[in-house]
């Protein structure tokens, strides 16, 4: 992002000069699937939309902007732009993932790439003798999350660059949970920065999609190639969509976060609640780590995400059933608030694989309503 333009006013301007045709202030939506040539090869810089879309490009500037790089390459979801970081690897190679990692990300390396002969191993991020020796075993790529999904663990990014750099690893964050408002892991040394934009980027739970950025040109290269020749990519709707949520990216966060704050300092008190997991919390684990990675719009913030641990797994289930704004559902970043039980739902497939999700965990992903209304919700679901 240029220095001479902040954060707030990158996100409605990067990538998006009025349209030069009729002046519109919005980028148009492009849904074209081809481009008329002048000649054999000689073209206006759009050939077949799966390579490259007017509006894709738009969306793809402007996120690069906010992560304060030249390179970003969208998908059409989370999924499909870590699977595409997984094929820029060779047979044999080995990835080292969190052991509570989001469960289609364990899904993706231990069903599908491990028979294309990519081995993994998950490792508890925060203990970096762990990862030291884990990285001594071979190393190709780390892909971290921080907060993870669902513990909201909070990882080390400068130790964990160093840790993968030292074994030849490319390092890559998931950065789903914060977004570039309150994180940046390239500034701490990440090679690449990956998103489920259906959450905190579009916001609105109106999209699926994906994207990875990098300020490596070499890899950002291999991105393209691999994003046009596997077809992964998002629809210039989409695309739009996007470009709409990310305008409203930094106040939503201040909303997520101020929201989650209040709800998460409630849920502490309440005598249903064994354990809150929250990095906002000064007496969680990661919190003063937090407080240091999590200030990239100056003041530190921590996210609307929310874990809760209850004294029962029949009362985990049971408040499930009974809150009527949080809704239950998988998905998280929306305006709306949702809950759901991560053993039985986006974490399921980590079953009998040594990480078992508490049954009792809970998580939350706190809109942006009132906190008082949500608070009010939970206080008569925990009954």
């Amino acid at each position: 992002m240029s220095e001479d333009i902040r954060f707030e006013t990158a996100a409605i301007h990067a990538g998006q000069d009025p349209d030069p045709t009729t002046g519109s202030v919005v980028v148009p939506i492009y849904q074209t699937s081809t481009y008329v040539q002048q000649a054999v090869g000689e073209h206006k810089g759009f050939e077949y939309s799966r390579t490259d879309n007017p509006t894709r490009r738009a969306l793809e500037t402007c996120l690069a902007a906010l992560e304060g790089v030249e390179h970003c390459v969208s998908f059409g979801s989370g999924m499909a732009a870590i699977a595409t970081l997984a094929m820029t690897l060779n047979s044999g190679a080995r990835v080292i993932i969190p052991d509570d990692v989001y469960g289609g990300t364990h899904r993706l390396f231990a069903k599908v790439m491990n028979n294309l002969g990519v081995s993994f191993e998950a490792v508890d991020m925060t203990d970096l003798g762990a990862m030291e020796a884990a990285c001594a075993r071979g190393a190709d790529m780390i892909v971290a999350e921080t907060p993870t999904n669902p513990l909201l663990k909070v990882l080390d990014l400068e130790a964990l660059a160093r840790v993968g750099h030292d074994a030849g690893a490319v390092v890559v964050v998931d950065n789903t949970f914060a977004t570039p408002y309150l994180q940046r892991p390239l500034e701490f040394g990440a090679d690449a920065v990956v998103y489920s934009a259906t959450k905190y980027l579009g916001g609105h739970s109106d999209l699926v999609m994906g994207a990875i950025t990098t300020a490596d040109e070499a890899l950002a290269e291999r991105l393209r190639f691999l994003q046009n020749a596997i077809g992964a990519v998002p629809g210039p709707m989409d695309c739009w969509l996007l470009l709409r949520g990310l305008k409203t990216l930094a106040i939503r966060m201040q909303a997520h976060s101020e929201g989650a704050e209040r709800v998460a300092a409630w849920l502490a008190e309440h005598p249903a609640v064994e354990r809150v997991h929250y990095p906002g919390h000064k007496s969680f684990a990661g919190h003063d780590l937090a407080a240091r990675q999590m200030a990239a719009s100056g003041a530190a913030r921590y996210g609307g995400m929310i874990g809760i641990e209850l004294d029962t797994a029949e009362r985990a289930l049971d408040v499930c059933t009974k809150t009527k704004l949080f809704w239950l559902g998988e998905s998280l970043g929306g305006v709306e608030s949702l809950i759901e039980h991560p053993g039985k739902m986006t974490h399921a497939s980590l079953a009998g694989t040594g990480f078992e999700v508490p049954e009792t965990l809970l998580r939350l992903s706190v809109g942006i309503e009132h906190p008082d209304d949500l608070i009010a919700d939970l206080d008569q679901a925990l009954i």
